[in-house]
């Protein structure tokens, strides 16, 4: 267990966790943080907690997720559930000879973190979750419910069809993840609201065009917080790994409904932190305000909801500080 870090810079290695190999970046030294990122990162997204983690003595472990970066990918879309996602992280902590953890999550990673949390109580002691509340099972299929027109379609339903979504998003990854990265921050929402209100109308939310799709076809300006080398090391990533992966994960959407329909009125019982930008896309979804304010009877034991103003979708990426501050305040907190 010596030698993880060297040079004050993570260290990278393959474990292997529920019957698949998981490369992992890690740091520090102490009880341990798991970070689960979401679509379309990596491990890198978690870059700057886990300097602020591993300094705050802790031993941060950020998994490239199923799918993604030098970790296994699957070929069979039924290997992304959430379950199989469960089993990785319980696999994590298996490797690294670990009691228990707290796991941190956003975006996807924030709801396989709330699962994990949910259903694992017994080895993950306390949750801090990003941008993506605590929902429990809807009454019907997602999907059934998802908004379309003749013209456009959800973006989840737009990556329903194995190959279409990949097929635009390979065409230059580096592009695509500058593009994405861009439009869900703090900056690209603030432009496209102002866009929206310029032309009298409200922005829509999530929505593709079924003619154009997902991508914008003019270059988009690099936000703030994010370089030109963290876009080429995300580039290079995508790169290699491709996107059929990482879109698998909403390949199962319906089928997670299906499975955890067995766990109907589970809470989760443990420590809870949410923190949010206010110019999120998901809180701009109908009624997020609201379920957020009311998450408390899913999550009884929820300490605090933390909203950032100005901030986007990319939590621990535009707001590092305050983000490392808050967790290490929520994780020092907790009974030892």
């Amino acid at each position: 267990m010596t030698g993880r870090r060297r040079h004050g810079r993570p260290t990278q290695r393959t474990i292997k966790a529920n019957g698949i190999s998981l490369n992992v970046a890690e740091q520090g030294k102490g009880p341990m943080v798991l970070l689960c990122h979401g679509f379309p990162e990596g491990w890198y997204s978690w870059r700057h907690q886990l300097e602020a983690l591993g300094a705050a003595g802790f031993l941060a472990v950020a998994p490239d997720m199923r799918g993604y970066g030098k970790s296994d990918r699957p070929e069979a879309i039924d290997q992304y559930t959430i379950l199989h996602m469960v089993g990785d992280l319980v696999g994590v902590l298996d490797a690294f000879e670990a009691k228990d953890a707290v796991i941190v999550g956003h975006d996807w990673g924030a709801t396989i973190a709330w699962h994990t949390a949910r259903l694992r109580p017994d080895r993950f002691r306390a949750a801090a979750i990003l941008s993506v509340p605590y929902r429990p099972r809807s009454p019907v299929r997602p999907t059934s419910v998802m908004p379309q027109t003749a013209d456009a379609q959800f973006y989840q339903l737009y990556f329903q069809e194995p190959g279409v979504a990949e097929a635009e998003f390979e065409r230059d990854t580096r592009a695509t993840l500058g593009a994405m990265l861009y439009g869900g921050s703090g900056e690209g929402a603030a432009v496209i609201r102002a866009n929206a209100e310029r032309q009298g109308r409200t922005a829509g939310v999530g929505m593709v065009s079924r003619k154009d799709g997902m991508l914008p076809k003019v270059q988009v300006p690099l936000p703030s917080w994010l370089s030109s080398a963290d876009l080429d090391y995300y580039g290079a990533e995508f790169a290699h790994s491709g996107f059929r992966g990482p879109l698998n994960y909403y390949r199962n959407i319906d089928r997670n409904w299906e499975l955890m329909g067995a766990f109907e009125g589970v809470k989760v019982v443990v420590p809870s932190l949410f923190i949010a930008g206010d110019y999120d896309m998901v809180m701009a979804f109908p009624g997020a305000a609201e379920h957020v304010a009311n998450m408390k009877q899913w999550v009884p034991q929820l300490r605090e909801i933390k909203m950032l103003p100005g901030c986007g979708h990319w939590t621990q990426q535009e707001r590092p500080a305050e983000v490392n501050a808050a967790i290490v305040e929520f994780l020092r907190s907790l009974p030892n």
